[in-house]
């Protein structure tokens, strides 16, 4: 008699494999952050693993910061579990964000210097690009150019993996901001990759989305508070990353060919990107160093302007939503046009927020006055 196997009995009900593995990644990672968050915040304060507030900080108590255990779990369970083709592929994939999550923890807990986090993050690139072969191949006409020579396409990957990655580590600076720009991302891969028939990429994102719906309900709380850490961060900020590679690469190939799929991942990360870019620039005008933290981000702007953490968040992830439904509409259009919207339309966002920061800066001088 042969072994009962569960995933066996499911397919032969009358749901659909694919339903099923998306019901099942949902519920298992949604379950596993929901029980194991609690824990954590329950040892974190008994050993005292808390995140001390800064002068940057949002908090003003001391916070456990180890949600991206329960994040990282959640995930490589629920997607090991229902994901219907884990090759090699996956299989480096797995081994780079468990090299992420080691330094990560390392970081949450001791303190890890900036150069070995940015190794970390290299050697997971190169271990997608060499071992999985997932890589950017073309920029689908961009500046006129089209195929890009192997060596360049192996920087420009390895290049792509360490900007995403850092600029989504660097939203996190708000409660749930970072979960919902990373849910917001994970649903517009979700509709991408079952367009696209690539349906473990699909059950990834789905696997991912449900681990930070079961995070933001604690990140957001005010009694049962947990942050991502860089734990979480840098594990979320490369799977987002993984998945926009992936969705390139696959949208290269003949048979689904979007030339204007390099732009649209713009629009995708537009929140993460154009935060990245405005506080570097926002820096070098101050004559400051660009790697050097501050209070000159986005969400830092909006709070300025009276706004709360959630709001904040709202109106943050409500803008990259916008942009989304925009790339998906024109998804067709010439990628060039593309790019000079997207320029037009965050510069746009950025300089209208800027302008407000001056006025209210004005009023208050005056009254100070």
């Amino acid at each position: 008699m042969e072994g009962f196997k569960i995933l066996d009995y499911l397919y032969t009900l009358s749901l659909s494999p694919i339903y099923i593995n998306i019901i099942g990644a949902f519920l298992v990672a949604l379950s596993i952050t929901l029980i194991s968050i609690p824990k954590i915040i329950r040892v974190s304060h008994r050993k005292q693993l808390m995140d001390q507030p800064g002068e940057r900080s949002s908090h003003t108590q001391k916070v456990p910061t180890l949600g991206g255990v329960a994040i990282y779990f959640a995930l490589v369970i629920s997607f090991s579990i229902f994901s219907s083709d884990i090759n090699y592929n996956y299989s480096f994939f797995m081994s780079s964000i468990t090299i992420l999550f080691f330094i990560g923890l390392m970081d949450d807990l001791l303190v890890v210097a900036p150069d070995k986090k940015i190794y970390a993050q290299l050697i997971s690139s190169l271990l997608i690009v060499f071992g999985s072969g997932i890589q950017l191949t073309t920029l689908g006409g961009l500046f006129g150019i089209h195929q890009l020579p192997y060596v360049l396409s192996v920087i420009f990957t390895v290049f792509v993996f360490l900007i995403l990655n850092n600029s989504y580590n660097l939203i996190d600076g708000l409660d749930g901001l970072a979960s919902f720009i990373g849910i917001i991302i994970c649903f517009a891969f979700i509709v991408v990759f079952f367009r696209l028939f690539d349906y473990s990429a699909g059950t990834l994102a789905v696997s991912l989305l449900a681990s930070l719906l079961g995070f933001i309900r604690y990140n957001l709380s005010n009694r049962y508070k947990i942050f991502m850490g860089d734990t979480g961060s840098m594990v979320v900020g490369f799977v987002l990353t993984f998945l926009l590679i992936r969705f390139l690469f696959i949208s290269s190939q003949p048979n689904y060919s979007l030339n204007s799929a390099p732009v649209i991942g713009l629009y995708i990360f537009v929140i993460p990107i154009v935060d990245t870019v405005s506080v570097i620039i926002a820096r070098l005008r101050k004559g400051k160093n660009p790697m050097k933290p501050d209070k000159n981000h986005l969400h830092h702007q909006l709070i300025f302007l009276g706004l709360n953490h959630v709001t904040t968040g709202l109106v943050l992830g409500s803008i990259n939503i916008i942009f989304i439904i925009i790339a998906f509409v024109l998804r067709r259009s010439d990628i060039n046009f593309l790019f000079l919207l997207f320029l037009i339309l965050s510069t746009s966002f950025v300089v209208l927020i800027y302008h407000l920061v001056n006025r209210k800066q004005q009023k208050l001088n005056l009254y100070e006055k």
